[in-house]
């Protein structure tokens, strides 16, 4: 429901889920069923009007949501970007950063750096996972992080490696996230780290 309901809002086309979310609605109540119940409130307020949105969010987070902390942590995150979206990026920081301490405790590692990255969207600095994030890369991907540390280019770091720009951009993607980074600049302090931390 949640991932329905955040697809909805992101493409702007929330009025399209309300049938569902009301068909839905109508099963939770006849169910009784605790998960429909709390995914719906988690999932409502991205659904609602501005004016009642933040109060709907404030409301899923109070609920007992603690014996489901993934659903916790997507609330925060989904609560976290709707206050950026509305230019409200100090409020925004406090869910992130909860948001990322519950994805990182339950091993949700993706769903972590999306927060993460949202949260530097914010303007708060936000460091590398571990010092051993480098440990997350396969042995390519590492070469490719050290080369692209070093200042080559794609097309450089492809002709060393035999293959294409666009190849190596799409290590590079695959690599920031890995690392909790957001680009380039940021790939030499968190490799020297990792280095420093091994020795």
């Amino acid at each position: 429901m949640l991932d329905l309901a955040e697809a909805a809002w992101g493409s702007g086309r929330t009025g399209d889920l309300q049938g569902v979310m009301t068909e839905l609605g109508t099963i939770a109540a006849r169910s009784g069923a605790p998960i429909l119940r709390t995914g719906l409130r988690c999932a409502h307020p991205l659904l609602a009007s501005d004016g009642d949105a933040g109060e709907l969010f404030r409301e899923a987070l109070t609920a007992d949501l603690e014996a489901l902390p993934f659903l916790r942590a997507r609330t925060l995150f989904s609560y976290g970007r709707w206050l950026r979206r509305r230019r409200r990026s100090a409020d925004a920081r406090s869910p992130l950063r909860e948001s990322v301490r519950v994805f990182d405790a339950v091993g949700a590692g993706s769903w972590a750096d999306r927060a993460r990255l949202e949260l530097r969207a914010t303007g708060e600095t936000v460091g590398p996972r571990t010092p051993a994030a480098r440990d997350r890369l396969t042995a390519q991907e590492l070469h490719i992080a050290k080369l692209a540390a070093q200042g080559l280019s794609n097309r450089a770091i492809g002709e060393r490696l035999s293959l294409s720009p666009r190849t190596i951009g799409g290590h590079l993607y695959r690599i920031f996230p890995k690392i909790g980074v957001s680009g380039r600049s940021q790939l030499r302090d968190v490799l020297a780290a990792a280095d420093r931390s091994k020795s």
